[in-house]
């Protein structure tokens, strides 16, 4: 199944016990669909998974199925465990996601080859399709396209990620096989990578500017694009998530703004403004 249009890296909203917020959820959730969103990601980088057990991402990933609406959820990993990742996978499988969004592991990661094989046996072994997550900023772990083919030629290996934030990589997409699903992490290369054929992003920013980036990956309009750049540049240079959490916060989706620990809020009220003044 080839993945397309806009994926929210949804926040995970917690309650005033530090719990996970189903009610919040359910808020947010309605907010991505009611703007157009093709699906979601839960329990991905943006959304603490790192930071969640495994059981909690198990059931984060079975409620949003359950309170989707029609998104297409996507289930965020985040283990370097190939024994938990391979749980994880199963457990979102039975709850009806459609892929699992994946961090190369960042333990003893040094070696490509190995990466390469611990993500050969995750696909082997779990039914869910895996899109290989490439972040070098936070995994320190530097994908090449050599090893991207070696991946997507594995049939249970659906597409990629890439938030690395470099132009180049767009060009990629030439050399990578068709009827894989591929998705820019960096919503300033949107405009480019669609027209590039990418088929979509997997968008942080998308939690408080689902609407707007909608638009601009369905129509590929330069004005929206150029309307956009500032506001995404503004919020990307934001503490993350917990810039999200607060703009959120404040539009009544979230009832509490905290992330966890060592996590720190973020009072957001800038970011907000900017957005108010340029999007109403």
């Amino acid at each position: 199944m080839v993945l397309s249009g806009v994926f929210p890296a949804s926040v995970t909203p917690f309650d005033d016990k530090g719990q996970i917020d189903y009610a919040s959820l359910a808020r947010l959730l309605a907010w991505f669909t009611q703007s157009g969103c093709a699906g979601v990601v839960v329990g991905g980088s943006n959304g603490e998974g790192p930071l969640l057990s495994a059981v909690e991402k198990r059931d984060l990933a079975r409620q949003a199925v359950q309170l989707a609406d029609g998104l297409q959820v996507i289930a965020g990993l985040a283990t370097s465990s190939l024994e938990e990742a391979v749980w994880l996978g199963e457990q979102a499988a039975k709850a009806g996601c459609v892929a699992g969004l994946v961090m190369p592991p960042t333990f003893g990661s040094q070696n490509l080859e190995g990466v390469a094989l611990w993500f050969e046996a995750l696909a082997d072994r779990t039914k869910l399709p895996v899109i290989v997550y490439h972040h070098p900023v936070m995994t320190r772990v530097e994908l090449t396209l050599p090893i991207l083919q070696r991946l997507l030629s594995h049939p249970n290996i659906g597409g990629i990620k890439t938030s690395s934030g470099r132009r180049e990589e767009i060009a990629w997409r030439s050399a990578l096989p068709d009827g894989k699903s591929y998705f820019v992490g960096d919503e300033s290369l949107l405009f480019e990578a669609r027209k590039n054929g990418w088929t979509g992003t997997i968008s942080g920013a998308a939690n408080v500017l689902a609407p707007w980036l909608v638009r601009l990956c369905s129509n590929l309009e330069p004005g929206v694009d150029d309307m956009l750049q500032p506001l995404i540049r503004a919020v990307r240079a934001a503490p993350q998530p917990a810039t999200h959490k607060a703009v959120l916060h404040r539009e009544s989706v979230l009832k509490t703004p905290t992330p966890r620990l060592p996590l720190l809020p973020a009072e957001g009220e800038e970011i907000w403004s900017l957005i108010k003044r340029t999007l109403g």
